[in-house]
C-alpha cells in the first residue's frame, strides 16, 4: 500500500491572473474540466494506493475539501500547515503521522504538475517502489528535450539508463550553457520534486541529516487541534521550524538515494510558455481557449477566463494574452517566466489583482463581486446544496437579496421564510441574519449591499458551523 502525500501550498505568481495567491495554478482547470490538483488524486488513487494526505493551508482548505469530494474522496486526511515552511517540514509531518507503520511506502507529490500518460507513471512508482522497499530515498528524474534553465537537474551514473539506479548528485538551476551540456550528455534529468519511501527510511534520514526538524514537527503534531475534518498543526511549534526544502534537508546529504527515470510527459507548468507548450499548439503555433479570436496570429496563446470577455488578437507573434474580467495580461512567450515580477509591481500599487482572485472560495460556495462603487456593491453568490453561511449581523451596510435559482431558506432576527426563484428580502442595517440552502441543487442569488463601509471585515459572527471566528 502506498500513501499519497500531496503538497498543496503555493504562492500563485507564475500563472498569474489565472492563478493568485488566494487561488493559485493548482485549482484551476488549467488543462481541462479538471483542475491540476484533482488530476493529481486520480493519478495517485485506486488499487495499491491508501487514503490521501494533503498538506495546504487555511485559507485554501475549503477549496481542496471541495474538491476532494467532487472525486468522491471522503478519507483523506487534511493537514493545515499554518505557515508556509517550504517542504521539508510538510514532509516529515506527514512521515509522523504515519510512524506507526514504518515499512509503510509514502509518495510524496506536488499537486500542481501535469503528467500525461498515468499509466507509466505508476508503472514508473511500482519500479521505484521495489528500490523503496530495499531501504533506498527514491526521486523521480524525467529525461530533458530541451536545455532547460527553471529545473535543477539529478545526475545519473550511467547514461540513458532505465529502472531505479543510484542518483550521483543534484544539480542547481544551470545557465544555458550548462543546460545544453548536460542535455547532450545524456547522464542528466530534471528533478521532478516527486519522491518514494518507506516511512522508517525517511525518518531515519531525518534523525541524521535534519534532527534539528524533528522536536519541532512532533510538537507541531501534539499541539495541534482537530477542527471539522483538518487537522491544523500547531503554529508556535511548526513556525520554529526552518525554511527549507527536503532536497536541502535531507536528499543531498544521503548515500541511499536512488532515481527513477521517467519519460511519460510532464510539465510543471511553471510559466504561460509551459502551458502552451502542453497544450500542443496547432500547425501555426497556436492555441486559443474560451471566447477567443485569432487573425493572421502565430505561435502565440490567447485564453479568455470569462465568457463575457471575447479576446480578439490580430497579427501576434509569440504573444501570451490572458484575459480575465479583472485583469489583462499581455506578454511576450519568451518572458512569461517574468510574470513574478508583474505581481510584485501590484503590491506596491496596492492593487487588488495581485493576490486576490474575482471568484472568492468560502466553505458554503462561493460569492463574486459584480459592481463595486461608493455606498454600494453587487454580488452574485452561490449556496451548496446543505450549506449554511454564518447567522452575523453589520454595522455599516443594509443588504438585499434576491434568489435567482434554488431556494433560500433565510433568517432575518426572528423571521424564519423560505424564497425561491425570483422572490426577494431585504436585511435592515444591524439585523441578525443567516442564508442557507436546503434544497439538493446549488442556490444563485443576488445580493445588492448599500452603506458607508462594504468591507468583509464588517461582520459579526454569533454562530458558524465552520468554526470561523
Amino acid at each position: 500500500m502506498i500513501h499519497p502525500v500531496i503538497l498543496c501550498g503555493g504562492s500563485g505568481t507564475r500563472l498569474w491572473p489565472v492563478s493568485r495567491k488566494s487561488y493559485p495554478k493548482q485549482f484551476s482547470p488549467l488543462m481541462g474540466e479538471e483542475s491540476l490538483f484533482q488530476a493529481s488524486l486520480r493519478r495517485l488513487s485506486g488499487p495499491g494506493f491508501g487514503a490521501p494526505i494533503v498538506l495546504t493551508n487555511a485559507e485554501f482548505r475549503f477549496i481542496a475539501t471541495e474538491q476532494l469530494a467532487s472525486l468522491g474522496i471522503s478519507d483523506a486526511q487534511v493537514l493545515i500547515e499554518p505557515v508556509s515552511r517550504n517542504t521539508a517540514p510538510a514532509i516529515l509531518c506527514a512521515a509522523l503521522t504515519l510512524q506507526d507503520t514504518p515499512e509503510a511506502l509514502m509518495l510524496v507529490a506536488p499537486s500542481d504538475h501535469v503528467i500525461a500518460d498515468t499509466d507509466a507513471f505508476r508503472s514508473a512508482v511500482e519500479q521505484g517502489a521495489q528500490a523503496a522497499a530495499e531501504g533506498r530515498l527514491v526521486t523521480f528524474g524525467i529525461r530533458p528535450d530541451r536545455p532547460e534553465t527553471g529545473y535543477g537537474y539529478l545526475e545519473l551514473g550511467l547514461p540513458d539508463a532505465t529502472g531505479p539506479q543510484k542518483l550521483e548528485r543534484f544539480v542547481e538551476k544551470p545557465d544555458a550553457a550548462a543546460a545544453a551540456e548536460m542535455l547532450a550528455s545524456g547522464r542528466f534529468l530534471w528533478n521532478a520534486g516527486i519522491f518514494l519511501f518507506r516511512v522508517g527510511d525517511i525518518l531515519a534520514a531525518y534523525e541524521t541529516h535534519a534532527p534539528g526538524l524533528i522536536g519541532p514537527c512532533r510538537k507541531a503534531l501534539s499541539e495541534g487541534q482537530k477542527d471539522l475534518d483538518f487537522f491544523r498543526l500547531g503554529t508556535a511549534a511548526f513556525s520554529a521550524c526552518p525554511d527549507i526544502s527536503v532536497d536541502y534537508a535531507v536528499m543531498e546529504k544521503s548515500d541511499a538515494l536512488s532515481v527513477v527515470p521517467f519519460s511519460g510527459g510532464w510539465n510543471d507548468l511553471g510559466s504561460w510558455d509551459a502551458v502552451w507548450r502542453e497544450l500542443g499548439p496547432d500547425a501555426s503555433g497556436m492555441t486559443t481557449q474560451g471566447s477567443v479570436t485569432a487573425i493572421d496570429c502565430a505561435q502565440s496563446m490567447l485564453r479568455s477566463e470569462d465568457e463575457n470577455m471575447h479576446l480578439v488578437g490580430i497579427g501576434l507573434k509569440n504573444i501570451a494574452a490572458i484575459a480575465m474580467r479583472d485583469a489583462v495580461l499581455v506578454a511576450n512567450l519568451d518572458e512569461s517566466q517574468r510574470v513574478k515580477e508583474v505581481v510584485a509591481k501590484l503590491k506596491t500599487l496596492n492593487a487588488p489583482q495581485a493576490e486576490g482572485f474575482p471568484r472568492c472560495h468560502r466553505p458554503w460556495g462561493w460569492y463574486e463581486t459584480l459592481s463595486l462603487a461608493p455606498r454600494f456593491q453587487v454580488k452574485r453568490i452561490m449556496v451548496h446544496p446543505g450549506a449554511k453561511l454564518s447567522l452575523q449581523s453589520h454595522v455599516h451596510r443594509a443588504e438585499h437579496w434576491i434568489v435567482v435559482s434554488g431556494t433560500a431558506k433565510v433568517t432575518v432576527d426572528d423571521e424564519v421564510k423560505l424564497l425561491t426563484e425570483n422572490q426577494s428580502t431585504y436585511i435592515p442595517l444591524g439585523a441578525v441574519h443567516r442564508m442557507e440552502n436546503p434544497g439538493k441543487v446549488e442556490m444563485h442569488l443576488i445580493e445588492v449591499q448599500t452603506g458607508v463601509y462594504l468591507g468583509e471585515d464588517d461582520i459579526i459572527r454569533y454562530e458558524d458551523i465552520y468554526a470561523r471566528s
